[in-house]
């Protein structure tokens, strides 16, 4: 069935949200298992400190207690792994610090794990772990990566293996080529500026319900989690030794992950290794106090940044250096996310000639730091087209005219950062933007603005991604330690309805719909006979997981792949049928048929042939008609777009109101338009709270994070939002899957914190302003 007719770009709507909507979806939290204990973390309370005494006597007496597990018993066991090698300029490998699963000797950040309390009830779990002791040696500790070398010159060193606290020093690009048409260019902009650091906050916080049953020896993990097989396989292969094939890890309806539900934290591997001391099922589900603690955070850059250019405005070179606060210990993917995933976008949609990047990865006192929705993207994102807007403004350019005098026009196009655009079309999606903003009313809601007492400022940023993240070769070179690919499992039933099994997991992305629409296209069947399983390791093949925009380019392409080996099976089937070759055999609309005749016979109709052996030739075919494959991509996906942002600053009090907001995106061939623009509005609500309200602040002297909970960390709410103004161009496809699709759930957060920043200096005629940019930083900086 062709796209034209089927179900690709239909905005049908989503299958799952009957479940949800009516309270009957099934979240970790939900399961109650058999025999049911609960478990509890004792956390330091200390960033950086000694430990000197573990006392558990009054928690061990406590009423329903059943067991207390300190680092005392993990000693033996590994730690948790990060799956990226990174190697410094000067060859060495990147100090990689043991990451316990329970703090044995020190505790490196506040909420660092200390105990495990488990008992029948929850109550009782939470009365106990307040009478563990725990006696403490405080240490010198350092929260800014600015000072994380300092403070171990000091004396605070977090980890032996890195003295001076460096996990690494990291670099990409023709450093002396761009030192040299940098020094000797007509024009250069410079910028200093913080990424500030994110608290993930999705709406159901982790939970784990860990089991074992002696009876065969398997251990069951329920776990809100992003890829239940990479979970697995860091867990029994890197840390407890278990035999992979004896532990099942499920991944139900899961609330939001946004990057902080990939990784292998130690909260639920310490239940699967206790849930076997035990001999019963053990359930965490973290508290949202907890979970600003505890969760990996995201960004955390401090960095500067030179464009050297022309006095057109043409770009000659691009120089960066980076320090990327890595918190206090190497989470699963966090090199990977300041480098690999970071400085190779810095080239933007611009054909700069030169740029080199520099990258000093430090430890600090701080939760680990890692993904987080866009994952390097966003921060070289930020990078690019804060500079961009800067140069504009110095140079008295036009900030869309500059961006269009520097766009890559040539593809495929190899950037000088390490990556080759496929496809694109910038200068279209740019013009389409300015006409759905109303860039040419600009001076007049301006002029509106200055006669009710307001500042009005417009924003440009174009954006471009890598994503997809896949390419097993192209990662694999860059330090990757796991293979990168996807897999997808057909299972035609006797009746020609359809089971789905894939490696991608859904966790508000909307696959149960995207994932059926592309099956019932490809076979020609309803969407009703198509159904979709994943997040169960013991119903799936081994695969990959959800992050990094890759679900339908990459695991939607295994789909297909796996699809195209039933019609070809089928072909042969119908062809036995209708006593033809099947090589005259087409396929088209749900029906095979004889080319040039009007022979033809359904696809149920094979479907069920397949299981009667008699009817076909079974000694030259199996029965069954169930096909799986996998696909790892020759390149990443490139979707990208320009966003423009109107805001209205109040001078009085620093409030900045985003007024307008227009996003239009190129996202290659769009299978559900709906589900698009729904993550796009996800993705804007996200990146503007960062522009303007979050903040993940730790206090420099005592390591304690301040903005630990909703009283302090602000959350944006409905009315931080005009309506945006979303659309998704007629794209460029992607030259290297069948489905032509790019990604598109992380793009939103990606192009927009620097188009209001942008909007914001326009506004109030300052050249730069610091993230987030509250009503105070608006107001200090027009006051200035």
């Amino acid at each position: 069935m062709t796209a034209r007719q089927g179900f690709i770009g239909q905005s049908v709507p989503r299958r799952e949200d009957a479940r949800f909507l009516t309270g009957r979806g099934q979240y970790t939290d939900d399961i109650t298992l058999p025999q049911q204990t609960y478990g509890v973390f004792v956390r330091s309370p200390y960033a950086h400190a000694s430990i000197t005494r573990v006392d558990t006597t009054a928690a061990q007496a406590a009423p329903g207690v059943l067991g207390i597990y300190t680092g005392q018993h993990f000693k033996d066991v590994g730690g948790l792994p990060c799956g990226w090698l990174i190697n410094s300029i000067d060859s060495t490998p990147m100090k990689e610090p043991k990451h316990p699963i329970l703090a044995l000797d020190k505790v490196r950040y506040v909420g660092d794990r200390v105990a495990l309390v488990v008992a029948e009830t929850l109550q009782q779990a939470k009365e106990a772990a307040a009478l563990v002791e725990v006696d403490y040696e405080e240490l010198p500790a350092v929260v800014d990566v600015a000072k994380a070398a300092q403070v171990a010159a000091a004396g605070g060193v977090l980890h032996a293996e890195a003295p001076d606290n460096q996990c690494y020093l990291w670099a990409i690009g023709d450093q002396a080529g761009t030192d040299a048409a940098i020094a000797s260019a007509p024009h250069v902009s410079k910028l200093t500026f913080r990424n500030n650091r994110l608290v993930p906050n999705a709406i159901e916080p982790r939970a784990a319900n860990a089991s074992y049953n002696p009876a065969d020896d398997n251990y069951t993990l329920y776990v809100a989690n992003q890829n239940p097989h990479v979970e697995r396989l860091l867990m029994c292969a890197f840390v407890l030794g278990i035999p992979e094939h004896k532990m099942r890890v499920v991944a139900p309806d899961v609330g939001g992950g946004f990057g902080s539900k990939i990784f292998l934290y130690g909260e639920e591997t310490a239940l699967v290794w206790a849930s076997k001391q035990l001999g019963r099922p053990i359930k965490w589900t973290a508290e949202r106090s907890e979970a600003f603690l505890s969760d990996a955070h995201g960004r955390d850059h401090l960095t500067t940044v030179e464009l050297a250019t022309d006095k057109q405005g043409k770009f000659l070179a691009m120089r960066v250096h980076t320090q990327a606060n890595l918190g206090a210990y190497l989470s699963t993917f966090s090199s990977a996310v300041p480098t690999i995933l970071y400085a190779t976008l810095l080239a933007g949609q611009y054909a700069t000639p030169k740029i080199s990047c520099q990258v000093q990865a430090m430890f600090t006192n701080t939760a680990p730091v890692d993904a987080y929705r866009g994952a390097g993207r966003p921060e070289a994102t930020y990078v690019v087209e804060r500079i961009v807007e800067t140069a504009a403004h110095d140079l008295g350019i036009d900030p869309a005219e500059i961006r269009r005098r520097n766009f890559v026009r040539e593809f495929p196009y190899a950037t000088p950062v390490g990556l080759t655009y496929d496809t694109g079309d910038y200068e279209a999606t740019m013009a389409r933007a300015i006409e759905l903003a109303d860039v040419a009313g600009f001076a007049a809601r301006k002029a509106e603005s200055e006669a009710k007492g307001f500042k009005r400022g417009i924003g440009y940023s174009a954006y471009i991604e890598a994503c997809g993240i896949a390419p097993s070769s192209v990662a694999g070179a860059l330090g990757a330690r796991a293979g990168l690919f996807e897999a997808g499992e057909v299972r035609v039933h006797p009746t020609g309805k359809v089971t789905i099994f894939t490696g991608s997991h859904s966790h508000g992305q909307g696959h149960e719909t995207t994932f059926a629409q592309v099956v019932a296209d490809k076979l020609g069947i309803p969407l009703d006979d198509v159904s979709i399983e994943h997040g169960d390791t013991g119903k799936v093949l081994f695969g990959m997981g959800t992050y990094g925009s890759r679900s339908l380019a990459v695991g939607g392409t295994a789909i297909v792949k796996a699809l195209d080996k039933v019609v070809a099976k089928g072909r042969k089937i119908a062809a036995h049928l209708m006593e033809a070759a099947d090589t005259d055999v087409v396929f088209e609309d749900g029906v095979f048929k004889v080319a040039g005749t009007d022979k033809n016979v359904p696809f149920a109709q094979v479907a069920l042939t397949a299981y009667v052996p008699h009817n076909f030739p079974h000694d030259k075919l199996e029965p069954g008609l169930n096909e799986n494959a996998f696909y790892d991509p020759s390149n990443f996906t490139y979707p990208a777009g320009t966003y423009i942002c109107e805001v209205e600053v109040d001078p009085r009090t620093g409030e900045t109101r985003v007024d307008r907001f227009t996003a239009c995106d190129d996202f290659g061939n769009v299978i559900n338009p709906m589900i698009v623009e729904g993550q796009v509005h996800g993705g804007l609500a996200q990146g503007i709270g960062q522009a303007l309200l979050e903040h993940g602040v730790y206090d420099d002297d005592s390591g304690q994070l301040l903005s630990g909970s909703y009283m302090d960390y602000a959350m944006p709410r409905a009315d931080n939002f005009p309506h945006f103004q979303v659309e998704t161009v007629q794209g460029t496809p992607c030259t290297h899957n069948p489905l032509g699709v790019k990604g598109c759930g992380e793009a939103g957060a990606i192009g927009s914190p620097p188009a209001i920043i942008n909007a914001i200096c326009n506004a109030i005629g300052v050249r730069d302003m610091p993230m987030p940019a509250t009503s105070f930083t608006v107001w200090k900086a027009l006051n200035a």
